[in-house]
């Protein structure tokens, strides 16, 4: 059997992606020294914020997403950040290689949430692999990878954040019911508003005065 072991070496934005990505860098090592011929390595990566302390105004910007601080000790449970995989060329002792993990900014996604509200510091993240590896010295064998191999790395807020100002700059992105999107663009028609910023705005100001009466 391979003896596999992992590690992140680091992670930074995919430059050319068409769609937010983050690169993380793996090294991979066998051990026993076994030839690896090949390796269709999946990765889940969750996100575990238990694992950190947060700043006041972080903890206000959390709330939707684990409640009132006082009940952390329960509500802090792991999220989902990504899947992703890669096919790994083969390998003797050790090899690098950078697995893409497409990224959202999807506000309803709990992850993209958890991102948004941290102002600094890092992310806790966990590595679980599995997938196969093809390996053997007098012939070619396919072993699973054991799913306890696994790997923890602490991802920079700014990292998350420079990747999203390269593909939305100063934006953001928010997802509707298909007829509140209809509602909004009669309203917007209806008042020749020039920009969706402006059918914001313009609501929210209205809110506000009703909210001063």
């Amino acid at each position: 059997m391979t003896d596999l072991h992992f590690q992140c070496t680091g992670v930074r934005p995919e430059p050319f992606g068409a769609g937010p990505t983050l690169l993380f860098g793996l090294r991979i090592e066998e051990a026993d020294h076994q030839p690896v011929h090949a390796m269709a390595l999946r990765c889940q990566i969750r996100i575990e914020p238990a694992r950190r302390q947060y700043e006041p105004e972080e903890v206000g910007m959390l709330g939707d997403l684990f409640g009132e601080p006082d009940r952390w000790s329960s509500t802090l449970k792991p999220l989902q950040f990504a899947h992703a995989s890669i096919t790994v060329p083969g390998f003797t002792g050790t090899t690098h290689v950078d697995l893409p993990v497409p990224c959202t900014y999807d506000t309803e996604v709990a992850s993209a949430s958890y991102f948004r509200a941290l102002s600094r510091g890092e992310v806790p993240l966990l590595l679980l692999f599995s997938g196969t590896v093809f390996t053997g010295r007098d012939g070619f064998r396919a072993e699973p990878i054991p799913w306890h191999k696994e790997t923890s790395f602490l991802m920079p807020v700014d990292v998350w954040r420079s990747m999203i100002e390269q593909y939305f700059p100063h934006t953001g992105w928010l997802r509707i019911r298909q007829d509140v999107l209809e509602a909004l663009r009669r309203y917007r028609s209806a008042r020749a508003l020039p920009s969706w910023e402006q059918v914001f705005e313009e609501l929210l100001a209205t809110a506000d005065a009703k909210g001063g009466e």
